[in-house]
């Protein structure tokens, strides 16, 4: 079960990372509005996710598949550009989320 709490605290934070941005400095309510609410309900989800998963284990690993999920987002549904020094990083960061599972946390 921590798994799928960690994945909803993914998906979560992927939308601050969308959210935020929209949010221009937070001068635009709707967009602020929506950062803070999925960042409360990413926080829960990770707290709940963490009651199993050794803390810096579990937050590593939320934030990174969360950054990995923002770069892909950005890049198919923003325009964003997505170049081999991009791919590159993406591919390190999987590469130690999966060096921190194999390493025995949850």
């Amino acid at each position: 079960m921590s798994w799928f709490y960690l994945g909803i605290a993914v998906i979560f934070e992927v939308a601050v990372g969308i959210f935020a941005s929209k949010a221009q400095g937070f001068t635009k309510l709707w967009w602020t509005v929506g950062t803070l609410v999925s960042g409360a309900i990413a926080t829960l989800f990770l707290s709940l996710a963490l009651l199993t998963f050794d803390v810096g284990v579990g937050y590593a690993i939320w934030t990174s598949v969360a950054g990995v999920g923002i770069v892909i987002f950005g890049a198919i549904f923003l325009s964003q550009r997505l170049n081999w020094k991009k791919v590159l990083g993406i591919a390190v960061v999987i590469g130690g989320v999966v060096g921190l599972q194999l390493s025995g946390a949850a």
